[in-house]
């Protein structure tokens, strides 16, 4: 194995703290800031930013001034997509310093959070208050803002994206203006805002459903037989309220099933000691099975709190110099079996070239922007050894054979689909473009991503 794949999955990373800004007691945690905010660059470092402009506003009338200043500017969150989404070739604005959690009404079953709040910050606080998100990602460090806008997800049959569980948004619009959107009021125009691509303003409060907090478990299985998932895949993915198999492609063999599942007061749950073949594990696990699990969340059915399971890594640690590039492709659900085994058909081209992949299955949502508009889908992950050269090569191979079903990449990580085959795959997008339209007439949030990807 080589050193730099070792030195990211070995390492969980830096500690990011508990406490969620001065509204809640204390400041934003300076660990909370390793990733620095002045950097050239995003986190994994395969992409130079072409601005060193930065502001960094504190409330809302700061970013409406800036916004009404500039020309032509763009929000940045934690930095963590690989292609230019968020990229400027004249200002940023980053909104780290704003973190605090405004409102967290237990009645309504609402949470509402400034655009920079990370998940890692957010769902400690949550929890304490008694209260609990949907879902989560594999990671607590990225931005809860910056996760919506791109329809980031978790995992589970029945579970949405992160962007699903979006009740409220504010925008500061192009002109300055703070426009209010939430799901009950505002219709269809709410629901092309969430998933919104930095296109439409910057998003300075979140306002999430919750719900009341709960207890997890999580079990891993060892050795899938791929055979299996052909025969069983429903069985698989439905085990759990949220279930990942892990493969780099090789051997016909799923190395790893992360089985997690909620804990009913009173309700024992019974573990089976094989599924489909697969092992119960007796240690805790990496994805990379030859890794420390130490900075992964427990396993062997021990039970905690729901922000201690649904991600794969403990909420106090995010990779440390992020030595990595990631893809990631949706497809129906109903398709997913035959996108599986498309892609193992490539195995002997990809697996030298990667750390490991993901499958996960994410609930439909009526989302326009969303990978998962208007159909369940399955998610296959790629996460790639630092080379983009190589990974270039690959991706119009992986995407020709995903093509058949309709495939949709994720918004913030590297695909290389052409710009008319994107756009074919989003029945809304013409509507999205005429809400951009309205509230950004000038393009002053439009970049060269937006330019190529949704208008080129």
């Amino acid at each position: 194995m080589d050193g730099s794949k070792r030195k990211f999955l070995k390492q969980g990373a830096a500690t990011l703290g508990g406490a969620v800004m001065a509204r809640l007691g204390g400041d934003l945690p300076a660990a909370a800031a390793a990733h620095d905010d002045d950097a050239a660059t995003n986190w994994a470092g395969n992409l130079t930013y072409q601005t060193r402009e930065r502001h960094h506003p504190r409330s809302v009338d700061e970013v409406r001034a800036l916004v009404g200043s500039r020309d032509r500017l763009k929000a940045l969150g934690t930095r963590h997509c690989f292609n230019g989404i968020a990229d400027s070739r004249h200002a940023h604005l980053s909104l780290r310093g704003m973190s605090g959690v405004t409102e967290a009404d237990r009645e309504a079953g609402t949470v509402t959070v400034e655009a920079g709040a990370s998940y890692g910050q957010l769902c400690p606080e949550l929890h304490a208050r008694g209260l609990a998100l949907h879902n989560l990602a594999s990671l607590p460090h990225i931005s809860v803002a910056g996760a919506c806008a791109t329809a980031t997800h978790g995992s589970g049959d029945g579970n949405g994206n992160l962007a699903t569980a979006v009740s409220g948004l504010e925008i500061v619009t192009a002109a300055g203006d703070v426009l209010q959107l939430s799901r009950a009021r505002d219709g269809e125009t709410f629901q092309g805002a969430v998933v919104h691509l930095g296109a439409l303003g910057v998003v300075t409060k979140v306002t999430l459903d919750t719900q009341p907090a709960f207890q997890m478990r999580q079990d891993v299985y060892l050795d899938l037989p791929m055979a299996a998932v052909e025969e069983h895949f429903e069985e698989i993915v439905s085990s759990g309220y949220s279930v990942s198999l892990f493969t780099d492609w090789r051997d016909r063999n799923v190395a790893e099933v992360w089985v997690k599942r909620r804990v009913e007061p009173g309700v024992e749950l019974e573990t089976a000691a094989q599924i489909h073949g697969a092992t119960l594990a007796t240690r805790d696990v990496h994805p990379i099975v030859d890794l420390s699990a130490e900075h992964c969340t427990e396993q062997r059915g021990v039970v905690g709190p729901w922000y201690e399971r649904l991600p794969h890594f403990r909420m106090g640690f995010t990779p440390s110099s992020g030595e990595e590039l990631q893809s990631e492709y949706f497809v129906p659900r109903r398709s997913a079996v035959e996108a599986i085994l498309a892609v193992e058909a490539l195995g002997e081209q990809v697996s030298p070239h990667l750390l490991i992949s993901e499958l996960r299955t994410i609930a439909a949502d009526d989302l326009w922007m969303s990978t998962c508009y208007g159909r369940d889908s399955l998610a296959i992950h790629f996460t790639w050894k630092p080379d983009w050269e190589a990974v270039r090569r690959l991706l119009p191979l992986i995407e020709r054979e995903l093509g058949p079903f309709g495939v949709r990449p994720h918004w913030g990580k590297l695909f290389t689909l052409a710009p008319a085959e994107l756009q074919a795959r989003y029945e809304r997008l013409d509507a999205f473009k005429q809400l951009a339209a309205r509230l950004d007439p000038q393009g002053k949030f439009r970049n060269e991503f937006l330019a190529t990807n949704l208008y080129g």
